[in-house]
């Protein structure tokens, strides 16, 4: 049986942008970065998408290339994102705004298909991501003791 296909997450796409909605979409890739997808090589990190002339590009992510290609290709090339029209026209309509993105958000395999969820978001401040990191800290702290006061003592 082969080993399960990794879904890779872009940990930075929530920490610095509030997302306020999501799109699947398809992602126009060539075999040999289908493999190297597959084996989990993949960098979302700086990536962002872009609606241009009614079609979506998606720049800057990374796709190391396959060890056993024969072709090269730019490891950080664009590739397009394959949306229906009127998702692209939502998007283009969302992107007008002053300070709204199109950032990847995962990328994972879907009946044998590499799909990209894409998501619209405001980039956060810096005082945002302090009440961020601090609301899960307090939540953290809120299961730990609720969690320590249901365990019962063993003498």
């Amino acid at each position: 049986m082969a080993a399960p296909t990794p879904t890779i997450v872009n940990r930075r796409a929530r920490h610095d942008y509030a997302i306020s909605e999501s799109f699947e979409c398809g992602i126009v890739l060539a075999g040999s970065e289908v493999k190297s997808i597959r084996e989990g090589k993949v960098n979302l990190r700086d990536a962002f998408a872009r609606v241009e002339d009614g079609e979506v590009w998606l720049y800057g992510m990374h796709v190391t290339p396959y060890a056993f290609s024969r072709g090269e290709l730019d490891p950080e090339r664009r590739r397009k994102l394959l949306l229906h029209a009127k998702e692209i026209a939502d998007l283009e309509r969302a992107t007008q705004d002053r300070g709204i993105t199109l950032v990847p958000q995962r990328l994972y395999f879907k009946d044998r298909r590499v799909k990209l969820e894409l998501g619209v978001g405001r980039g956060k401040k810096t005082y945002d991501k302090r009440q961020s990191l601090a609301e899960r800290d307090a939540k953290r702290e809120a299961e730990k003791a609720l969690k320590s006061r249901t365990r019962r003592d063993p003498a």
